[in-house]
């Protein structure tokens, strides 16, 4: 393409409400524009980008048997109804009527049609198993949208579906599944990292998310020196392997604390290090309130809990609940003599002699033994791991580092095939209920993701599989005639070597065509100038590593060919 006959609107400066470097970029390199909050329109540019991906994403889920369809945004309420996530799903659904008052919403995944449709076809054991998928545009109603394409309302996503027979079956979809998803993000170029995960509003069993590894990501992962073992934060296990302690303390005694709220204010009032002291969180539980102790020092991982009382909702209590509970103001609870259910953290069981909440205000108690003073209703692992902790499957060192989620596969078993009766006649002609497995790409995530992890203070850094453009041909002479004419030479020659190639033939100054060359992230740049003509020689540019070199004019094949190779390969290196 000619770049005079592009629509590509780059900008010098980053727009003011751009937060984070892709939307930035992506703004600046003219490849998307907002709409309204949330919601982007992708110009030529941006849109080769997001075929790129999808292209590499069909062609690995064919090698996983998946075949492609294509289901309607628009989802009727009567089927979320059925499978009970109409009333659980939250305001992310955005929820309207038709003209007949009849209740839809903007699909934000498609697992109740996919079910609805699969059960209305599939009725004997020899039609599975099913394996469908689709790239398609959902909406999600998010609160504060932010970062442009990272958490927009409106994105692009690949959703897939699998339905089995049996337990074997979908383990086996599963895993093939995993394994495309892999190959994907090693074919896009991405530094990445599947991760166990919490399944949440989607539900299931068990599943992992693919990160791709950036300093700005919104997640934070946990993954062990020593072993594959990786988690989200959410989902990453303490192992605790001490010894529940044997010894007691004196009695618990009362002492006043006043104005102090915070386990550093207590720890310093009353001289002791935060590990001893006990943090005492109260939660609502599906609208129960429970209370939650961990050490003074850690954090209260809310998602275990949940998982632990596999509860559809967990949220902190508010003020007034803890008054009511407590009879103390936000601050002072504490485990002894509460009347609700207490879940005390594993690790709490290796010491004694705590310091907690005295459920008064201004007040605590210091020498208290949980398992003398407390009635624990069970222990268990409750709080967020930290770098201190060790791998719980080999034991080696855990390191935290942030990630970027652009993936994410569920096992979903019965959950949706049970709830809306998704049923087959198996070989004894008995009814069974199909197995599910979900699993998600976020396709315009991806996009933005790739440029997080990969820019400079000059723009983007595209790896090839995902630039819209293998190389950029920069003409620094259109007046010339000469120039031109190896312009149009070696232009021609690209797209005969199967390059897809953007050549900059617009009337502009040298500078600002190097400068919006670097800022699109083109892997290859050749630059055509009088000057290196008069000494027979073409420039090329490799944009990652910015070395330049040059190529001969009048052997230009053979040489770009030569010299793509070791762009390529270098990217590869990079990647490894």
């Amino acid at each position: 393409m000619r770049f005079s006959n592009c629509y590509i609107p780059t900008l010098k400066e980053s727009p003011a409400d751009a937060e984070v470097i892709s939307h930035k970029l992506l703004l600046r390199a003219g490849m998307v524009r907002r709409l309204t909050s949330g919601m982007y329109t992708y110009l030529p540019l941006g849109l080769k980008v997001i075929e790129k991906i999808s292209r590499v994403v069909r062609e690995e889920m064919a090698v996983a048997y998946f075949e492609e369809l294509l289901m309607p945004m628009v989802q009727p309420a009567d089927l979320w109804k059925e499978s009970g996530r109409w009333e659980h799903y939250g305001k992310e659904l955005l929820r309207f009527k038709d003209r007949n008052e009849r209740e839809y919403c903007l699909g934000p995944t498609h697992e109740e049609v996919i079910t609805d449709l699969v059960r209305g076809e599939v009725r004997s054991y020899r039609q599975l198993p099913v394996r469908l998928y689709q790239i398609q545009t959902k909406f999600r109603d998010e609160i504060r949208p932010r970062f442009g394409l990272m958490r927009g309302r409106e994105f692009i996503m690949k959703d897939g579906y699998s339905f089995d027979a049996t337990e074997e079956g979908a383990q086996q979809n599963y895993w093939a599944c995993h394994a495309a998803y892999k190959r994907i993000f090693q074919r896009l170029g991405l530094k990445f990292r599947p991760v166990e995960a919490d399944s949440g509003s989607i539900g299931g069993n068990f599943s992992h998310e693919f990160m791709v590894l950036a300093e700005t990501g919104e997640d934070t992962i946990a993954f062990c020196h020593h072993c594959d073992y990786a988690a989200n934060v959410e989902r990453a296990e303490v192992a605790w392997n001490g010894k529940p302690c044997t010894e007691t303390c004196a009695p618990a005694e009362k002492v006043a604390t006043p104005n102090a709220h915070t386990v550093e204010e207590v720890a310093a009032l009353l001289g002791v290090p935060a590990s001893s002291v006990v943090k005492t969180m109260l939660f609502k539980v599906d609208g129960k309130p429970v209370a939650v102790l961990v050490r003074g020092d850690r954090e209260v991982n809310d998602i275990k809990l949940k998982n632990l009382l596999n509860a559809q909702d967990v949220v902190m209590a508010d003020a007034a609940t803890v008054q009511q509970i407590t009879k103390a103001p936000v601050g002072f609870a504490g485990p002894v003599g509460l009347e609700i259910p207490v879940y005390a953290d594993a690790e709490l069981q290796g010491a004694t002699d705590y310091v907690v909440g005295a459920n008064a205000g201004d007040a605590h108690l210091v020498h208290v033994d949980l398992k003398r003073d407390a009635t624990v209703t069970a222990w268990a692992d409750l709080r967020a791991i930290t770098p201190e902790d060790t791998c719980p499957r080999c034991g080696g060192r855990i390191e935290l580092t942030r990630g970027i989620e652009v993936g994410h596969v569920f096992m979903l078993g019965r959950k949706y095939s049970d709830a809306m009766h998704a049923a087959f006649l198996d070989e004894n002609g008995k009814e069974q209920i199909m197995i599910m497995g979900c699993y998600g790409i976020g396709v315009s995530r991806v996009a933005a993701a790739a440029i997080e992890q990969n820019n400079d203070e000059h723009g983007i850094v595209f790896p090839p599989p995902l630039a819209p453009y293998d190389c950029i041909l920069l003409n620094l002479d259109p007046r010339n005639e000469e120039v031109n004419a190896k312009v149009e030479q070696i232009y021609a020659m690209l797209k005969d070597m199967g390059v897809d190639v953007l050549m900059d033939d617009r009337d502009e100054r040298p500078g600002v065509k190097f400068k919006d060359a670097d800022l699109l992230g083109i892997p290859m740049q050749l630059v055509v100038g009088g000057k290196g003509l008069a000494k027979g020689i073409v420039e090329c540019k490799d944009r990652r590593s910015g070395e330049k070199g040059e190529l001969p004019a009048d052997a230009m094949a053979e040489a770009f060919s030569d010299w793509a190779a070791k762009v390529r390969e270098g990217w590869a290196q990079q990647q490894a």
